[in-house]
């Protein structure tokens, strides 16, 4: 990243960044299903405004498996390994400090639905073009399946979160926008030494790597001896970083989707 932002001229990804980085951060509204305190707000700087999700560290919430107040950090490992990869599927994300203090700021996605990626159908409809991820009974005692897109860009997502080892990919934390991007939002749960993956998208289980994945997997070998490397050194513990490059060497070997674990859930909670 740049030491220095060019002044805002319009939206384009040097103007947000710029504002998200040093605009005034205006609390606006709350995401009130959320595990932790997240706020929905807008950056402003030079009359130029950017509406973002603002997570403060002080109102995380202790888990029993990850370190207390290491949720904004492991959300800016996700943002960067994603960028370094060149998957860009992670929204800008930054630290730093605002209203309730330091914390997580990450540019707001709007004009999604998740539908578009992941659903509960019934059995017997799923779509044409989707992949069965698991089946389940509804409230009325019906057969139904949890599916998602055979989308190229969504195959991706699933293989960033094979590499930051994402413990919480549920399916409202897919962001198709409207341009044909698929993004991926909530990654405090990452990068676990242990393995963690519990995710939605099993669709793929036991296939072949895109060469889209397996291309960001090659560049971030080298990223992690280069920038990147320092740059997570200062965001996650030397055990992480060590069962980081484990992924990564074990995907590059076997250039598939792994299957679902039988010894643990491999599903998040709620699902969707």
């Amino acid at each position: 990243m740049a030491d220095r932002d060019p002044a805002p001229t319009g939206d384009d990804a040097d103007t947000v960044g710029h504002v998200l980085r040093h605009g005034e951060i205006t609390v606006t509204g709350r995401l009130t299903d959320a595990s932790n305190v997240t706020l929905l707000g807008q950056s402003t700087v030079d009359g130029v405004a950017v509406e973002c999700i603002y997570k403060p560290v002080r109102g995380e919430r202790p888990l029993w498996d990850f370190p207390d107040g290491t949720l904004a950090e492991r959300e800016l490992a996700a943002y960067l390994v994603s960028a370094a990869a060149g998957w860009d599927c992670v929204p800008l994300t930054i630290i730093r400090d605002g209203p309730l203090g330091p914390g997580m700021v990450q540019r707001w996605i709007g004009d999604c639905d998740p539908d578009l990626m992941v659903d509960l159908v019934p059995v017997r409809q799923v779509p044409a073009g989707w992949l069965p991820v698991m089946r389940a009974i509804d409230a009325g005692g019906e057969d139904v399946a949890v599916v998602h897109a055979d989308n190229p860009q969504l195959a991706v997502l699933a293989g960033f979160d094979l590499v930051v080892n994402n413990a919480d990919r549920k399916g409202s934390h897919v962001l198709p926008t409207p341009d044909g991007r698929v993004l991926g939002v909530d990654h405090g749960l990452c990068f676990h030494q242990d393995e963690k993956l519990r995710t939605i998208l099993w669709g793929w289980a036991g296939t072949r790597l895109p060469a889209a994945v397996l291309e960001g997997l090659a560049r971030l070998e080298d990223e992690l001896e280069a920038t990147l490397g320092d740059q997570l050194d200062e965001l996650i513990t030397t055990t992480e970083m060590a069962a980081l490059r484990r992924r990564i060497d074990r995907l590059r070997a076997t250039k598939k989707y792994p299957k679902p674990p039988g010894h643990r859930t491999p599903i998040p909670w709620p699902p969707l």
